[in-house]
């Protein structure tokens, strides 16, 4: 009887101090709010929810008509496949994305890329998990795996925008991100000043599967942005190679389709 009364009172201790550290991290996050307030990711204000009503009402989620392949808009609802997509044969089988790629998400994926403002991934991942929960419970992705980027780059912005936004997303579909099962072994000049013909020959060769990794059957790449899909396409076919038999991409935002 004796031992049961320690027992209950040594639990009663946890139970005090997990409540007391469930407080300080409370107050902690509320002291946090209030010195650094969640800010709109499109304008800067002041919005609780990572988006002001202003910019809720202007920047508008890619609805349909759709490519059927890359998600891209085209113009006419019996039109299947995008400009792109109808030359192409594409290695992965779908992907989408959140918004096109215009003012003000090309200037909110900016600062998250290049100026530090990695807080932004929480809302993208956010809405990602929202807007697309339907199609990701069809794709049945086992594993996600964040874009990478060169070392050289790295080093030089201090991350990886994709691997920050595939950790959140992770999180919040309680599916394993993999940041370290592709690397990329080359690198390439800006992409952005490349047709989609030397963007492939570019990126030929510019990734590799790391040697021990165990290859998953249904896998999700996250990035940035998609434009010509020569950067997910080339990841997809070493991936294939490497046993993979299905992937899937998403991306904050994607250009233009026609």
């Amino acid at each position: 009887m004796i031992q049961r009364m320690k027992k209950t009172e040594k639990q009663k201790n946890r139970e005090r101090k997990t409540a007391e550290k469930r407080r300080a991290k409370l107050i902690w996050h509320r002291i946090l709010e209030l010195l650094y307030p969640t800010t709109c990711v499109f304008c800067g204000t002041v919005a609780s929810e990572g988006i002001c009503e202003s910019c809720r009402k202007e920047v508008k989620i890619l609805q349909e008509p759709l490519c059927k392949k890359c998600g891209k808009p085209v113009r006419y609802e019996e039109q299947e496949y995008c400009y792109d997509c109808q030359k192409i044969i594409h290695f992965y089988e779908q992907g989408r994305s959140l918004w096109l790629h215009k003012m003000p998400v090309s200037q909110s994926i900016y600062q998250f890329k290049y100026r530090n403002r990695r807080v932004f991934a929480q809302y993208y991942a956010e809405q990602m998990a929202e807007q697309f929960a339907d199609l990701l419970r069809k794709w049945q992705i086992e594993v996600i795996i964040p874009v990478p980027i060169h070392k050289s780059k790295r080093r030089k912005r201090g991350y990886n925008q994709a691997e920050v936004l595939a950790k959140e997303l992770s999180g919040r579909l309680e599916v394993p991100m993999e940041a370290f099962a592709v690397r990329r072994v080359q690198k390439t000049n800006a992409l952005k000043e490349m047709n989609p013909s030397e963007r492939r020959r570019a990126l030929s060769g510019a990734f590799a599967v790391e040697d021990d990794w165990k290859p998953k059957k249904k896998v999700l790449l996250v990035d940035d942005i998609y434009t010509t899909g020569s950067t997910v396409d080339e990841l997809a076919r070493i991936l294939k190679e490497n046993g993979v038999q299905k992937v899937y991409f998403l991306t904050i935002s994607v250009g233009q389709g026609f």
